[in-house]
């Protein structure tokens, strides 16, 4: 039975249900108890923003606060993959991979290839991407593609409570590793969810609106800013496709150029900075599979190629726009080549 809860909620059932189905789920991480079990119990967090508050009394030891060293717990979470255990790690920020991403780059990533395949790494590593949440240039970034960028290590990050519920609990019953990313201007985001447990298959992209006159791709909060363009073009007459990626490695590129043929317009939005993004990813995969179905150059939209600003009006200017889509939209409507 489906009831409205929150993508933090979603995060949050998804961990409790795992744990409750496999005595190997454990969830490790700065605060993911947030002291509870000790004289700090009515102070207890759950994590930055909450997201494991209340599994500690739920699961008890297996939930564990570790100390501010990512470095030890990250590393200590691919061993206890490498030797059986399904580890769900918390690196609050995306952002602070610099300090542990030999153990995720150089370890995790390539066990299985190693070791000929006799090798697994069933670890998630759930960590905040995003801007909007006035935390400054090292707590903001759209890091995602640095990870795609890596063989071996699977990068999923959903747009709703819905899929943030289905595709984690995939995520930790997958034996690779996987690099679970959550908009943190998202968590408040309510969707209708099933209360009982569900998987959504990696590489399965979703349309989020069907349209005849351009494809717009994007994934996670972008996901919401094409749908806002969409309604805003729909005015126009011009009808928009909405393809959710969901899981950007792997990635769904076959629903993406389907749409592409139909539409013969593309417009890849991404957060990440422009150089080697998901959007030129896109562009670039379309472009050479699909060249003879456009009808106009593609397009991207995405954040500068800046560090995220401190300042709100600045950094609300740094974010995709809705309007910044439908701008891009426009572009594709004039004819690649003259006549």
């Amino acid at each position: 039975m489906a009831r409205k809860i929150s993508f933090k909620q979603a995060i949050n059932e998804a961990l409790d249900l795992e744990m409750r189905r496999d005595p190997s789920v454990i969830v490790l991480g700065e605060d993911t108890a947030g002291g509870a079990g000790a004289a700090g119990e009515r102070d207890a967090w759950g994590g930055p923003l909450g997201v494991t508050k209340g599994l500690y009394p739920k699961h008890g030891d297996r939930v564990m606060d570790t100390p501010l060293s990512e470095s030890a717990y990250i590393g200590a979470a691919i061993g206890a993959a490498a030797c059986g255990m399904r580890p769900v790690a918390e690196l609050m920020f995306l952002d602070f991979m610099g300090v542990c991403f030999d153990q995720i780059l150089n370890q995790a990533a390539k066990f299985k290839y190693m070791f000929g395949g006799k090798a697994t790494t069933p670890v998630v590593i759930r960590a905040m991407v995003g801007a909007g949440f006035r935390a400054a240039a090292q707590h903001s970034q759209m890091l995602t593609p640095i990870f795609t960028h890596v063989p071996g290590l699977k990068v999923v990050c959903p747009s709703n409570a819905y899929d943030a519920k289905g595709l984690l609990i995939q995520s930790i019953r997958d034996d690779d590793p996987v690099i679970f990313c959550e908009h943190k201007n998202l968590y408040n985001l309510e969707t209708e969810v099933p209360a009982e447990s569900y998987a959504i298959p990696f590489a399965e992209a979703y349309v989020a609106r069907e349209g005849k006159d351009v494809t717009i791709v994007g994934y996670g909060l972008m996901v919401h800013r094409a749908l806002e363009a969409a309604n805003k073009l729909a005015k126009n007459g011009i009808e928009a496709e909405v393809i959710d990626l969901r899981t950007l490695s792997p990635i769904d590129l076959d629903t993406v150029i389907e749409s592409v043929e139909s539409t013969g317009r593309l417009v890849a939005v991404d957060e990440a900075n422009p150089r080697c993004s998901i959007a030129a990813d896109i562009v670039a995969s379309v472009t050479e599979k699909a060249f003879g179905a456009l009808k106009a150059a593609p397009q991207m939209v995405t954040a500068p190629h800046t560090p995220v600003p401190f300042s709100p009006v600045l950094e609300d200017l740094y974010i995709p726009s809705a309007d910044a889509i439908v701008g891009a939209v426009s572009k594709t409507r004039k004819p690649a080549m003259a006549a």
